[in-house]
C-alpha cells in the first residue's frame, strides 16, 4: 500500500483552494449579453420551458450528468462514526472519483442527521437537483432503511456503493473464479464473515446469481445468525443458517468460499486448511484483511484468493464499478438501478477479465504477464475499456428492464461519446508511475540542498518510484532533512567535495572526452566541482541510472554538461524538448519548447521524428500539426517555407506518420474548422493532439501561457534525443512537478534499450 506522511495529506487539501473541488462554468461569461443569457433576463427562457415540460431540465441544465454523494458520516470506511463534517473530504474525493473515471459531475452533500427518517426526508427534496444519488458511508441498518425508501419514493438512479458496489465487484470475481476451478455456483458451500451493509448486499446478489440459501453460512461480531439469535434485525435474519453450525471451525470445513467483510486477521490459518480443494478466499476487510495475502498463499498452495488491496492480485475495488453504472444509467435517463443493471455490470466485468488484456494495461502495472487466471480474476482499474465495457452493459439492461427513458439507438455512437467524455490524460501520470515503482531506478539529484528536491525525493522514494542519490554539500543538505524533518535516512548522500579520488577519475574522463574540443585537464578537474558535470559522470559510468537537474539554474547551463559528457543518442543530430499539456480530453504534446531557438527544416524533420516516437512512449499514437501563422500555403515567408518544406520532407522519412502542415494553432485543434476548410487534410478526422513549433520562442510562449492562463497542467519538459536519460526541470518547478518528471526518466531509463526516449 502507498504511504501516506500526515502532513502531505493535510497540506494536499489545504494549499492553494481548500478541498478538492470547484465549480466552473460551462459557457462564457464575460460580456452583458452573456450575462443577460446566463441569468436575467434570458434565463427566463429555458425555465418556462421546464415548466411546461419537466423532463426538459435535462435539455437545459446539467441535471442529467449531476450526481449527489451524500453522506451523514455514520459509517466512513476506516474511522467509523465520524460525523458528517469529518466525511467531507472522503465525499470530495468519491466526487473526484466520479469525474475521473466517467466524466460525471458531482456535488458532495453532507447531512447533519441520523434519524433514517429525516435523512430521507431530505434527501428526497434533492431529486429537482440531480440526476443520480450515490449514498455513502451510511452505517447499517438504517443503511437499508433509508435505500430502500428513497428506490421506492424517487425516480432517479440511486445506489449505496458501499453495499453494492463490493457485491457487484465480488460478484463478478466469484464468478470466474469458480469457472477456473470448474464449480457450479447453486452447488458451492459460502461463509460470509461480517453482517454489515456490504455483507448483506454482497449476500443477495450472491444469490440473485445462484448460490443457494441453505450454503450460505453469515456470521457477525456476536457469532453465526441462527434461530437462537433474538438480536437480529430483518436484514440478517433472512440468512439465518439451520445447519448444526456453532463455529466458525465448524462452518468452514469443506467450505468452498470464504468472503471477509469484517476485521483484520481474523480468519486463522488453520481454518482455511479446513476448506475444500481449491478454495476461494475474499479477504475483503481493509486496510488490513481476515487473513493476510501471503500467510493465506503459504497456507494453500491451490487458494485463490481476492482482497480490498492494491498491492495484491484481485483487488475488489469499487472504482470498477460506481463510475461506469451511474455513467450507463444518466446516460438512458434511468429512474432507478435495478437487480438488472447491477447483474448487467456483473457479467460485464467478468467477461472483460478474459478478454486479452490490452498494451496500455500492461505499460501502466509494469507487467505483460497478465492473463484471466487465479491471479488475474476481474479487471484493473487503469483499463481503459471499463466505461465502454460496463457503461453500455447497463444501460442496455436499463432499457431491456423498461426503467429506460431515454433509449440509446446508436452504440457505435455512444462508445465514441463515452471515449470522449474521459481522455486518457487523466490516467497518463497513473500509469507511468505504476511502471516505475516495478522497477525503481538510481536518480542523481544534483540540486540536493534545496527543500523541493529533498521533499520529491522523499516522496519518490517512500513510493518506491526511485532510489535517490542526493548530490550536493553534506552538511547543508542534513540541515534541511532535520529543519523539514524529512525521512532520507536511506537514500545516498554524495558530497563532490569529498570525493577527491573519483573527482580525479571523472575529471580524466571528461579530457578524453573533451580533448580535442577544447577543454584541458584543469579544466576538467574544474568543472568537476560542478555538480552538474559530476551527475553526468556518476550517469555516464553507471553509478547512477537517471540524473535530474534544473531547478535553480538556466535551462541552458544546465543542459550544457549532459551534452559534454553523456552526449546525444546514435543517429540523432539534434536533442529537443517537449512538453505535455493535460486536457480533460486527452493529453497534447508540444515540441520543442526549450532546446533549439531557430531550427532548420532539416533540424523539424528530427524533431517531428523525436517528438512522434516520445508521444507514443506515452501510450498515444501521434497526429502531428507543424505549425506557423500560415494554413497550407495562405502566407508566405520563411517560417511558411521552412514549415512546409520540413512536412515534405518528414512525410517520405516517416511515411506511417499522421503529420500535416504547416497550419495555424486553431486549425490544427479544431476539427470542425479543418473539416469545413481543409477536408483533404490528413488530420481533419480527429485534429492534432502533436504540435510541432517553428522557433522556440513560440512554443515556449505559448506552454507557458497554457500553463499560467490556461487552466491546463503541463508535465516537462521531457528532454529528447540523450544517449542516457538526463531530464532538467523548469526553473522554479514544484514538488509535483519534480515527482512527475522522476517517474518519467525512471520508465526511460527502463526502456532505454527498446525504446529510448
Amino acid at each position: 500500500m502507498i504511504k501516506v506522511n500526515k502532513q502531505d495529506a493535510l497540506n494536499y487539501h489545504m494549499e492553494g483552494k481548500p478541498g478538492k473541488l470547484e465549480v466552473v462554468p460551462t459557457k462564457m461569461v464575460s460580456t452583458q449579453h452573456d450575462l443577460a443569457l446566463a441569468y436575467s433576463p434570458g434565463v427566463a427562457e429555458p425555465c418556462k420551458e421546464i415548466q411546461a415540460d419537466k423532463d426538459n431540465v435535462y435539455k437545459y441544465t446539467s441535471k442529467g450528468n449531476l450526481v449527489g454523494v451524500i453522506s451523514n458520516g455514520t459509517a466512513v470506511l476506516g474511522l467509523g462514526n465520524i460525523g458528517p463534517d469529518a466525511s467531507k473530504p472522503v465525499m470530495e474525493g468519491k466526487a473526484v472519483l466520479f469525474k475521473k473515471f466517467a466524466g460525471i459531475d458531482v456535488f458532495d452533500i453532507e447531512i447533519d442527521s441520523t434519524d433514517p427518517d429525516e435523512f430521507i426526508k431530505i434527501v428526497k427534496s434533492l431529486e429537482p437537483t440531480f440526476g443520480g444519488i450515490n449514498l455513502e458511508d451510511i452505517k447499517a441498518p438504517e443503511s437499508f432503511k433509508i435505500e430502500n425508501a428513497l428506490k421506492q419514493q424517487m425516480n432517479i438512479p440511486l445506489m449505496h456503493d458501499d453495499q453494492h458496489g463490493t457485491a457487484i465487484i465480488s460478484s463478478a470475481a466469484l464468478l470466474n473464479a469458480l469457472e477456473l476451478t470448474e464449480r457450479r455456483i447453486e452447488d458451492i458451500r459460502m461463509v460470509i464473515n461480517g453482517a454489515g451493509a456490504a455483507a448483506i448486499a454482497c449476500a443477495k446478489l450472491y444469490l440473485s446469481l445462484g448460490v443457494k440459501i441453505d450454503n450460505i453460512v453469515m456470521f457477525d461480531i456476536d457469532g453465526i445468525i441462527s434461530p437462537d439469535r433474538n438480536d437480529l434485525d430483518t436484514s440478517r435474519a433472512q440468512f439465518v443458517t439451520m445447519r448444526k453450525i456453532k463455529t466458525l471451525a465448524e462452518a468452514m470445513q469443506d467450505a468452498d468460499v470464504f468472503i471477509g467483510l469484517s476485521a483484520g486477521n481474523v480468519l486463522a490459518p488453520e481454518l482455511v486448511k479446513l476448506m475444500a480443494p481449491n478454495p476461494i478466499i475474499f479477504a475483503l476487510a481493509n486496510p488490513d484483511p481476515e487473513i493476510a495475502y501471503e500467510v493465506a498463499m503459504t497456507t494453500r498452495e491451490d487458494l485463490i484468493m481476492a482482497t480490498g488491496r492494491s498491492d495484491h492480485p484481485n483487488q475488489v475495488n469499487n472504482v470498477l464499478g460506481f463510475p461506469y453504472i451511474f455513467r450507463g444509467a444518466l446516460d438512458v435517463r434511468s429512474t432507478e438501478i435495478n437487480e438488472a443493471m447491477k447483474l448487467a455490470a456483473v457479467y460485464a466485468l467478468a467477461a472483460l477479465a478474459k478478454e486479452p488484456v490490452p498494451e496500455i494495461v500492461h505499460k501502466a502495472y509494469g507487467d505483460d504477464t497478465i492473463t484471466f487466471g487465479r491471479t488475474y480474476l476481474i479487471p484493473k482499474p487503469l483499463d481503459p475499456r471499463l466505461i465502454t465495457t460496463v457503461s453500455p452493459a447497463v444501460a442496455k439492461a436499463a432499457m431491456e428492464s423498461g426503467v429506460a427513458r431515454k433509449p440509446i439507438t446508436n452504440w457505435e455512437a455512444y462508445e465514441l461519446e463515452l471515449k470522449e467524455r474521459i481522455g486518457m490524460d487523466q490516467k497518463l501520470m497513473t500509469r507511468i508511475t505504476n511502471q516505475a515503482k516495478k522497477n525503481p531506478k538510481t536518480v542523481v539529484f544534483t540540486e540536493a540542498d534545496h527543500y523541493k528536491i529533498l521533499k520529491a525525493a522523499q516522496t519518490v522514494s517512500e513510493q518506491k518510484i526511485a532510489k535517490p542519490i542526493l548530490l550536493g554539500n553534506r552538511a547543508q543538505i542534513n540541515a534541511i532533512i532535520q529543519e523539514h524533518n524529512l525521512n532520507l535516512q536511506d537514500c545516498m548522500i554524495v558530497d563532490p567535495f569529498e570525493e577527491t579520488d573519483k573527482r580525479e577519475q571523472f575529471a580524466k574522463l571528461l579530457f578524453e572526452k573533451r580533448q580535442r574540443k577544447g577543454l584541458t585537464l584543469s579544466d576538467s578537474r574544474a568543472l568537476m566541482r560542478d555538480r552538474n558535470y559530476f551527475g553526468s559522470m556518476l550517469l555516464e559510468v553507471g553509478e547512477a541510472d537517471v540524473l535530474i537537474s534544473g531547478l535553480t539554474r538556466d535551462y541552458s547551463k544546465t543542459i550544457l554538461p549532459a551534452l559534454q559528457v553523456i552526449g546525444v543518442e546514435e543517429g540523432i543530430n539534434k536533442v529537443a524538448g517537449m512538453y505535455i499539456v493535460l486536457n480533460k480530453k486527452e493529453p497534447f504534446f508540444f515540441a520543442d519548447t526549450t532546446v533549439n531557438v531557430n531550427p532548420t527544416a532539416d533540424e523539424l524533420v528530427d524533431i517531428i521524428g523525436l517528438t512522434a516516437r516520445t508521444v507514443r512512449f506515452f501510450d498515444t499514437e501521434p497526429r502531428v500539426a507543424m505549425l506557423s501563422f500560415s494554413n497550407f500555403g495562405s502566407v508566405r515567408g520563411d517560417i511558411p517555407n521552412k514549415a512546409a518544406e520540413a512536412v515534405r520532407k518528414a512525410k517520405l522519412r516517416y511515411p506511417d506518420l499522421l503529420l500535416d502542415g504547416e497550419m495555424q494553432a486553431n486549425t490544427a485543434l479544431n476539427r470542425d474548422l479543418l473539416r469545413e476548410h481543409y477536408p483533404f487534410s490528413e488530420l481533419a478526422e480527429k485534429g492534432a493532439n502533436t504540435l510541432i513549433f517553428p522557433t522556440l520562442t513560440s512554443g515556449n510562449i505559448a506552454y507557458k501561457v497554457l500553463q499560467e492562463i490556461g487552466g491546463a497542467e503541463t508535465i516537462g519538459p521531457v528532454l529528447m534525443g540523450m544517449r542516457k536519460p538526463v531530464h532538467i526541470l523548469q526553473l522554479g518547478s514544484s514538488i509535483r512537478d519534480i515527482e512527475n518528471m522522476v517517474a518519467i526518466a525512471v520508465v526511460d531509463a527502463q526502456n532505454l534499450k527498446n525504446q529510448h526516449i
